[in-house]
Formats: structure tokens, sequence, C-alpha cells
């Protein structure tokens, strides 16, 4: 008897859609992100209700006269009259997909995509690493004839979803629309509902984990097995282990609470300007997020993002706890335990800076922050996002804590008032508003 696999629902699923509705075989449709966050998962779910027959190639372990085929594609007769052979399917024009899986270990296949959606017999997706999509295209064309489409970790309502919980996600939506607190037990028991999924994350193979087990120690080494394979991934780009090392001290670099990401203070001697393909790499392969500070802090805020100065978050915040404790073999249950139950002795406040990142980087935004000298001080008040909204800008204080005290916020008004649209302050309290300030609660910064 067959065990079926978890599949869990999915936004990007309507995403595919789309294009298969809008492109009509006039693009094909190239799905990048970060190893383990489910793109051939869903892609294989897509394929099998939307499409009356499909090719699936794995070009990680495709048969040698599969990529022999692709050596010469002058005769696209033969090649389809071959893969129907090998992969013993039926093609159907316009009702058949062919899939290009880990394409970046084929880049010739990714080549002949733009002779292949020409030739509009049939549907193409890709999916695959981008940074190792980028090292393999030195000597191929790359086609224009491509939709991409980036795929994150699992987000809050997703995780919910896979939790069987259907109604968190629309009475948040309700209570931010109207602006009405939920009250301090509700707000308490929607933390510890969160902080669970703080620590769990959102990489499927993780959230599958959890739900199998209940037990957040085997969660911790699934999330170690997969960090453990961005590691080899990244030895492969970098014999150097410069990138490892990068995205190794994300935790370290955050708890300072620096203005920026300091290289120098994690590679001896280390540069931007020397590390520059390193940083691009990380960022190509999804497992980091970045921060770029804006000169100006008003509309258009890509116009004067400053590319020298940035802050990396890892992409998954389950990823990132586990990384910050990665001094033992394992993370201990009792950690986890207290970080659920906010009892941990420890500043958390970065923990919350970067699932905040992780959120609204799901949520379709870039991601941007301000700082601007004190008065009388070599220190620095720091925006730590700002969000672009019509013609304005909206700063955002993300506090582990109270809100009482919001300094940034305020000196920030004081000099950009006429840029401002609103004003946030992202905490673990209730929703409440605070003078012109809109004080959310961390769970609901995916509908700012």
């Amino acid at each position: 008897m067959s065990i079926k696999k978890t599949v869990f629902k999915r936004k990007i699923y309507d995403a595919f859609l789309q294009w298969k509705r809008e492109s009509d075989g006039n693009t094909a449709l190239l799905i990048e992100g970060s190893r383990r966050v489910g793109k051939t998962t869903v892609v294989k779910e897509f394929i099998a209700n939307e499409y009356e027959s499909s090719i699936f190639i794995d070009f990680t372990n495709a048969p040698s006269e599969v990529n022999d085929l692709f050596k010469d594609i002058s005769n696209l007769n033969y090649l389809f009259l071959r893969l129907q052979f090998i992969y013993h399917v039926n093609l159907v024009e316009r009702k058949s997909v062919i899939v290009f899986d880990e394409v970046q270990t084929q880049p010739l296949a990714r080549q002949a995509i733009k002779h292949l959606v020409a030739d509009h017999r049939y549907d193409y997706i890709e999916t695959g690493s981008l940074i190792s999509i980028k090292k393999n295209v030195k000597d191929i064309l790359i086609p224009s004839e491509e939709e991409i489409i980036h795929m994150n970790p699992m987000d809050y309502e997703e995780f919910c979803w896979a939790l069987g919980d259907k109604t968190t996600m629309p009475l948040l939506r309700e209570a931010y629309d109207k602006k009405m607190p939920l009250g301090d037990a509700v707000n308490r028991r929607l933390m510890r509902e969160f902080r669970l999924y703080m620590l769990v994350g959102g990489m499927p193979q993780a959230v599958l984990t959890y739900i199998e087990t209940n037990n957040l120690e085997k969660v911790d080494k699934t999330k170690r097995s997969i960090l453990n394979l961005y590691e080899n991934d990244f030895a492969k780009i970098d014999s150097s282990g410069k990138m490892a090392q990068l995205f190794n001290a994300i935790p370290g670099e955050l708890t300072k609470n620096a203005s920026r990401y300091q290289i120098s203070g994690v590679i001896k001697g280390g540069r931007d300007d020397r590390l520059y393909d390193e940083i691009a790499n990380l960022v190509s392969s999804g497992t980091v997020n970045i921060a770029y500070h804006a000169d100006n802090p008003s509309a258009g805020l890509s116009l004067h993002e400053d590319i020298h100065r940035y802050k990396l978050f890892v992409c998954d915040t389950g990823l990132f706890i586990t990384l910050a404790f990665w001094d033992r073999n394992f993370t201990e249950n009792i950690i986890y335990e207290k970080l659920l139950n906010d009892k941990l002795s420890a500043d958390l406040g970065y923990v919350y800076e970067n699932m905040v990142a992780q959120m609204l980087v799901s949520s379709g935004n870039r991601l941007f922050y301000y700082t601007f000298p004190k008065e009388k001080s070599n220190e620095n008040y720091e925006i730590d996002f700002l969000l672009a909204r019509r013609d304005k800008v909206c700063p955002i204080e993300v506090k582990s804590s109270g809100y009482k005290t919001h300094t940034s916020l305020d000196r920030f008004k004081d000099k950009f008032s006429r840029n401002i649209l609103d004003r946030y302050l992202i905490y673990t309290k209730d929703l409440r508003a605070v003078e012109d300030i809109i004080c959310v609660p961390i769970y609901m910064t995916p509908l700012l």
C-alpha cells in the first residue's frame, strides 16, 4: 500500500494558475528559491491537477540519454518523441507540460527554452536555485521567454493552514481593517501560537516534522539538516568558505544592533568591494533577505538605496533560531520551551526583527531601512524598516516588549513629516493607536 505524501496548501499555486492562463504557452515559468522551500512539491501538485499529461525531468538524476538530447535541438520532433519514449508519457499539444527540475544542473536545457516556447506545442516549467543557475550560464544564451516567480518559505497563514487553522488570519484581517483591539487574553494566546511559527519556521520539511512528532528537538534536527545542505551548497560555489562564514554570522551581527552588516567583524580584512560576489551569491541563493539603507527616505526607495550599506536576515526565522544556537550539536527542548513561553532570559529583539523582515518579503515588499545621527552623539537613530505606500513612506520600529518609548519614530517624524503616510510600531502586545502611531502585534505584520 502506497503512503500518500503530505502536500501543504501554498499561495504560489494561484500564481502558477495565473501564469498558465495569461501566458498561454508564450513564456516558460521559472520558479526560483532556496533549497527545501517546497518548489518541486508544489510543481508536481500543479501539473497533476492542471494538465492532461506531463514529463518531469529531474536533472540531478536524469539519464545521460536525456541530457544528450539538449546538445542538439535542431529537430524538436525527434526531441519530443525521445522524451515520450524514455518517460512513457504521451504528450498532447497545448494540454501537456514538460518540467525541468533543478534546471541549473543542465544549462543547455534552459537555453533551449527560447526554441521550445516558440514551438508552442507544450508548456514549460523550470525550477532551480538561482545561485547555481547564475553560476552555470556563463556560456549559454539566457532565454528572455521566462517568467520568474520567487518562492519563499511558508508564510504565517500557510503555516496555520498546515496545522488545520483556517480562522486565525481572517480574524486578524477583520480586526486590523477595523483597527479593533483583540483583548489581552486573546493576544497572549495568539502570540504563543505565533511564537510556534517562529520556532518551527516555514520550511515544509520542518513543519511536517512538527506535525508528525510534536517534538521541537526533532524539528531542530530537521532544520540543522537544511542548514548543513546550505553550507554544502555554499562550498560548491565558494571554496574559500567565506559565503558560509557570512551566512553563519547573521544572528551575531543582528545582536550587535549596528547600523549595517559589518563584514570586517566576520572576516578579517573583509571589505564590501572584495566580497561583493559572495554577498550577491547569498542573496541569489534565496537563503537570506537583504535590507538596503535608503539614503533618502522618500517615495521611490529603490532610487536611493545604498548597495554598500545593508543588513542581512536569514530567509526563515526557524532556521535563524537554530543558527543562533549552533554552538551545540542540537538545541534542547528546554530552550524551545522557554522561547515558546517567552521565558528565555535573553533579548529576543533580533529574532523579531528577522521575523518581520521575513514576513514583509513574503508579502511582496523589498526591504529598506534608515539611520540618522542623534543630536550631540556618535550614535544613530534607526528606522528598522521603510515601506513605500502611494507617494509616501511608512516607517517601522520593531520592539520585543513595550510601546511607550519610540524615540526613533518620533525623531523621524520631526525630520520627514511631509514624507510620512503612517507610522508603525511592531511589537508583542495588542493592536492599539498611540497618538498617530499604529501599534501592531507582530502576527499582523503581513497586513501592513
